[in-house]
């Protein structure tokens, strides 16, 4: 198993650059028999790409969440998991260049510094920490993916209202679909989100014995789980639409990371394992 490992951390940047190339080509090009082909080759790498997490979790007796090219290697995977969902759901292909983008540079990186580490922490061995994580990590992943629209949203807008109607203006989505990217990837976003605080609030206390429910890592993802759960109230009962979807997904995200890095950099945590 472990030759296969070091075969799929080779293959994987290379599936992802194959995945990226298609779609780029087709946005420039538009040819529709690339149509269906990119969200096969999409598929593919997601497969290789879960092998590839599974061989790692049973060949070295932990979850892939031991160091931050393991963390790196799941983030490029729940970025374009995400991605896959949102386009089944939306039927909506011309945009993923600008998303798998995002995995190539993560696996990339991964792939070129990640380590075999057997010697680890007891409690990050542990299924449970390990779907905790990665839970988190697709949530993160989707409202990524939703500031990611939100941007494109305002660069197409802007090109509308400079009258430029060249090729960005012919292959991105309309208006409308840009925002209902968005906010369909904030709700998988906050859907996975979910899933990753409930398994903590179950399973946290009894695996860490100076567990705390004010925990700054712990308040900085309620507090985005509860920033998001208000944007899409807002939505759904409010009726945002337009630029305010677009506004509070950008906005959202910047408090989201700012958060995220406050308590990582600054506050102490039972959360720090390395």
């Amino acid at each position: 198993m472990y030759s296969s490992i070091k075969t799929l951390n080779i293959l994987l940047p290379l599936l992802y650059s194959l995945t990226f190339l298609v779609y780029l080509y087709d946005f420039v090009k538009e040819r529709n028999k690339w149509s269906n082909s990119k969200r096969i080759f999409l598929f593919v790498t997601l497969i290789f790409h879960t092998f590839y997490l599974m061989a790692r979790t049973i060949d070295f007796n932990h979850p892939p969440i031991t160091n931050v090219f393991e963390i790196f290697t799941v983030l490029a995977f729940a970025i374009s998991c995400s991605y896959f969902i949102l386009e089944l759901l939306t039927d909506i292909r011309g945009t993923g260049l600008f998303i798998i983008v995002f995995s190539l540079i993560f696996q990339l990186i991964s792939s070129f510094f990640i380590q075999d580490l057997t010697a680890v922490r007891e409690v990050l061995r542990n299924r449970m920490l390990g779907l905790h994580v990665v839970s988190a990590l697709l949530g993160y992943s989707g409202i990524t993916i939703s500031a990611v629209y939100g941007l494109l949203f305002w660069i197409l807008y802007k090109e509308i209202k400079l009258n430029r109607f060249g090729l960005i203006f012919e292959r991105l989505p309309s208006l409308e679909k840009l925002e209902q990217l968005s906010y369909y990837s904030v709700v998988i976003g906050f859907v996975l989100l979910t899933i990753a605080i409930i398994i903590g609030a179950v399973w946290l206390p009894s695996a860490f014995p100076n567990f705390n429910y004010f925990d700054p890592k712990l308040v900085a993802t309620a507090f985005v789980w509860i920033l998001y759960g208000v944007g899409i109230l807002s939505k759904t009962v409010g009726g945002w639409r337009g630029k305010k979807v677009i506004v509070f997904s950008i906005a959202g995200f910047c408090l989201a990371i700012f958060s995220i890095l406050l308590t990582n950099f600054l506050a102490k945590s039972f959360h720090s394992f390395y």
